[in-house]
């Protein structure tokens, strides 16, 4: 073990290749050190982070506040278990339930755990509550989903690359098209207890419904006493220029799942908030998690939220985004000028608050590599769009700048 000897970048990547899985593809950069808006390589270059870990950075790299707090904590106690009380959790639970508009919170670790657990709280729910016979329960997602990558949650993707050899996956979805509400409508049987939706699908390539599309599914399901699941891992807490992205509709959720940027990018945290019914088919050895609500994660999570809170971040994004989007326009064919010969064509830039995605016509990797090399920092998502999704904290000037780095690359 020779942990403390400096490594090259190349020969980091070499060691990663030989003992690491191979379930990623990242960019060939090796990031050391990061603050606010920008990570540094092994070599001291500087890159505008323009994926913020998947939205999990919102308050920008190793945000002082929230770092305070874990140490603070750090020292203080870490981990319980839920065998016992600590004195983070019920502050946690209460500041969640209040800024969701629910009832009662569940705290987990991933969004993965977070999304199986809304899952395990439909189910029951629906046997308890509907008399939906055990077993037979359905919940509706939509084609394009990304909820996560457990078994059960693959089950529910319409994507062929994320079941292959997977199986034998789990039984009780039901896909309909992202944005027909006809669709769900047919969909609905006795057997339903939930739709589950992300008010935007991120990994899908930043995909927005029609205008007025979760208002509707939501009065829909309430008609047919459907729960209504909100996925707000990725579009939550501040990301689309409001604390959530169903705000955009007036929606508040029958359940809210939640993780990524609660905790700022310190330490993995995620929550279900749900109405008192829902979350009261939970009883003492139905579910749990040994590290689901720990202190250390509250304390995090509960200073997290106070950043977005504090520095009025959601308004930053939907300043900031609306800027971002009038820039990048010039790209799209039909608006201003064409592309120069040999550069990708843009077919449609979209987006709300720091959320967009560019779709172009030939696949997005090589364009990110481009501009890897202009220290900018993006990922391609389903092959041809650009996902920029930078720290919520990013300032006019970057952004102007990013914006002139991408125009200088694709127009």
């Amino acid at each position: 073990m020779n942990a403390l000897v400096e490594r090259t970048a190349a020969e980091l990547l070499a060691i990663e290749d030989r003992w690491g899985a191979h379930n990623y593809h990242p960019l060939p950069v090796v990031v050391s050190r990061a603050e606010g808006c920008w990570v540094y390589d092994l070599e001291g270059r500087r890159y505008l982070d323009c994926l913020s870990a998947y939205s999990a950075v919102n308050q920008g790299h190793a945000h002082p506040k929230i770092v305070a707090a874990l140490i603070e904590q750090a020292k203080k106690v870490t981990l319980t278990s839920r065998a016992f009380h600590n004195d983070q959790l019920p502050l946690f639970c209460k500041a969640v339930a209040e800024l969701t508009g629910l009832d009662v919170v569940l705290p987990m670790n991933t969004g993965a755990e977070a999304v199986e657990t809304a899952i395990k709280a439909a189910r029951r729910w629906g046997h308890d509550r509907r008399q939906i016979p055990d077993g037979t329960a359905e919940i509706i997602v939509c084609a394009g989903n990304f909820h996560g990558r457990t078994t059960t949650i693959i089950s529910a993707s319409s994507d062929a690359s994320y079941k292959r050899g997977f199986g034998p996956l789990t039984p009780g979805f039901v896909i309909v098209p992202y944005g027909d509400l006809d669709a769900l409508s047919a969909a609905i049987t006795p057997r339903t207890c939930a739709f589950l939706v992300e008010p935007i699908q991120c990994e899908a390539g930043i995909v927005m419904p029609p205008d007025g599309y979760l208002a509707a599914a939501a009065s829909l399901c309430r008609t047919h006493n459907v729960l209504v699941m909100a996925d707000e891992i990725q579009t939550g807490l501040g990301r689309t220029g409001r604390w959530f992205a169903c705000e955009h509709e007036r929606v508040i959720p029958d359940v809210y799942i939640l993780g990524k940027a609660l905790s700022g990018g310190v330490y993995p945290v995620s929550v279900v908030a749900g109405r008192r019914d829902v979350m009261e088919v939970f009883t003492p050895g139905s579910h749990g998690s040994t590290y689901g609500g720990n202190p250390l994660g509250c304390a995090v999570a509960l200073a997290a939220l106070r950043v977005i809170a504090d520095e009025k971040l959601a308004d930053r994004s939907a300043t900031l985004g609306t800027l971002l989007l009038d820039l990048l326009q010039p790209l799209v064919r039909g608006s201003e000028g064409t592309a120069r010969q040999g550069a990708p064509s843009v077919r449609a830039v979209r987006g709300r608050g720091l959320l967009i995605g560019i779709e172009l016509d030939r696949p997005a990797r090589p364009v990110c590599e481009q501009l890897m090399e202009r220290g900018i920092l993006c990922k391609e998502t389903h092959d041809f769009v650009i996902r920029l999704a930078p720290p919520l904290v990013i300032d006019e000037a970057d952004v102007r700048w990013l914006a002139a780095e991408i125009l200088s690359v694709l127009g």
